[in-house]
């Protein structure tokens, strides 16, 4: 499965969290396979696309962030999946 995380940088955390993403702690654990990951131009934030099964893994992943950035994930799917259903809900 596919999750979407957003996160965003509380005020004075920028310098820290730098930190630990030169550092390495940004490669996801065992488990989880990274997709993306996208810096907003703005060095307000960002977003990462995963993929696993494992929800523990992505709960190990959101810990070692959550003292430093908002974190926000959603499972998300792709068009050739929403498509389908679109088409039945919405078919004329």
């Amino acid at each position: 499965m596919k999750f979407m995380t957003t996160w965003s940088f509380p005020t004075g955390n920028i310098p820290e969290a730098a930190a630990r993403f030169l550092a390495g702690e940004a490669a996801p654990p065992e488990g989880i396979k990274l997709l993306g990951r996208w810096h907003n131009t703005d060095c307000s934030g960002g977003f990462v696309l995963v993929e696993t099964n494992d929800p523990v893994a992505m709960y190990a992943d959101s810990a070692k962030w959550a003292d430093l950035l908002e974190l926000n994930t959603v499972p998300v799917i792709e068009d050739g999946d929403a498509g389908p259903v679109l088409a039945n809900r919405f078919k004329k």
